[in-house]
């Protein structure tokens, strides 16, 4: 059993966003070696996350608007944590309903992704510099 760990860095010059990482993920992979395992891919923040979806560029603005409907950034005052200077609440939120990261199963050196499937960094308290984590354990 071997492995393999990767950082990605991010700098999201705009507070919301969601980015594909599958090409990045795919070539951390390759750079492994490993054909038969798992790829951990996670956020190393509790204002972001890595998500699976499609890549449809209208499924994610929608995911952006039903966020930002379940936890308003524009409402900090409804928030108990946002009373103690920070106006970030609403990204931890999100965090929470998006998931912090993906598991992925590795077949003969390809990711094991559905038709369609992608993997997406979701940024919700962007300006400030992010990274994600990729662990890759198997033979």
């Amino acid at each position: 059993m071997r492995s393999y760990r990767k950082e990605i860095l991010f700098d999201v010059p705009v507070k919301e966003e969601l980015i594909e990482i599958t090409p990045e993920v795919a070539e951390a992979l390759v750079d492994s070696g490993i054909q038969d395992g798992f790829v951990l891919c996670n956020s190393m923040h509790t204002t972001s996350s890595v998500f699976i979806s499609n890549n449809d560029r209208s499924i994610n603005e929608d995911y952006l608007q039903w966020l930002n409907k379940l936890a308003p950034h524009e409402q900090q005052y409804i928030y108990t944590h946002s009373n103690t200077d920070t106006a970030n609440t609403d990204a931890f939120l999100k965090t929470q309903i998006m998931g912090r990261g993906v598991t992925i199963a590795v077949t003969n050196g390809e990711l094991d992704l559905g038709i369609s499937e992608q993997i997406f960094y979701g940024e919700f308290d962007g300006k400030k510099r992010k990274k994600i984590l990729i662990k890759i354990i198997g033979e």
